[in-house]
């Protein structure tokens, strides 16, 4: 199974999911059981924080001084039998904004979904890559919301 360890970086997030470690394993319970893409096996690290940490990680990594509303930094680590792929950092302040259009558990999967394609080798440089990065993040997030 896939595992994801939660840390807390900005109290407003528990706020709104009460209890993040439980949330994301229940996500990642479910796909495991689908007939996916997704490797088993791997574990990750999120980050919820807030857009000041976001600017100073985004203009320290990426040379943009800005909040992002997610940042991937993957990394490959054979630990017996698990691959830990790396770490996601999910802006709270973004995710907030834009659930007033939809809903925050909608965004908030989006944000770490993509976040963990970008570990798992997916990107979006190329407009066929976008495509294909896009086309896996619908996929998986219709297990979860109801998408057209």
């Amino acid at each position: 199974m896939i595992k994801a360890n939660v840390i807390s970086g900005y109290s407003n997030w528990k706020k709104i999911i009460k209890k993040p470690n439980d949330y994301l394993e229940k996500r990642l319970k479910i796909l495991s059981k689908k007939p996916l893409f997704l490797k088993k096996n791997h574990e990750f690290s999120v980050l919820l924080t807030n857009d000041k940490k976001m600017k100073y990680l985004n203009l320290k990594f990426r040379k943009k001084n800005k909040p992002t509303d997610v940042l991937s930094f993957p990394i490959k680590i054979k630990e017996k039998k698990k691959l830990y792929v790396g770490d996601i950092a999910i802006s709270y302040e973004i995710i907030k904004k834009r659930s007033k259009k939809t809903n925050f558990f909608l965004e908030f999967d989006k944000m770490w979904i993509h976040g963990y394609l970008h570990l798992i080798g997916y990107d979006h440089k190329k407009l066929n890559d976008f495509k294909k990065m896009f086309k896996k993040e619908k996929l998986i997030l219709k297990y979860f919301h109801k998408l057209n």
